[in-house]
C-alpha cells in the first residue's frame, strides 16, 4: 500500500530543489544538505511525524522566500537610493 503523503513529500522536495538554484552559499551546496536531511527521514513511517516533517519543509520555503525578497529589495534599494554620504 502506498503512503498517501508520498506526493506532498515529492512536492516539498521538488520546491525546495527549485529554491535552492538561488541560494548564498551555491546551488550544489544547498542541494548536497537538501538530498542529507531527506535522506536522514527516508525511514519515517508514522503519517503524523511526516506530517511534522513537512510542516518544517513549509517553513523553511517561506524563510528562503523571505530572504530572497529581501535580498532583492536591498540590490533594488542600493541602485535607486543613494546613501547619504558622512
Amino acid at each position: 500500500m502506498a503512503n498517501p503523503l508520498r506526493g506532498e513529500v515529492i512536492r516539498l522536495y521538488k520546491t525546495l530543489l527549485y529554491l535552492g538554484r538561488e541560494y548564498p552559499q551555491g546551488a550544489a551546496y544547498f542541494r548536497e544538505r537538501l538530498k542529507s536531511a531527506f535522506m536522514k527521514n527516508k525511514d519515517v513511517t508514522d503519517p503524523e511525524k511526516i506530517q511534522k516533517l513537512v510542516a518544517r519543509g513549509e517553513f523553511v520555503i517561506k524563510e528562503l522566500e523571505a530572504l530572497y525578497f529581501l535580498r532583492k529589495y536591498r540590490v533594488m534599494k542600493k541602485r535607486y537610493y543613494k546613501e547619504p554620504e558622512k
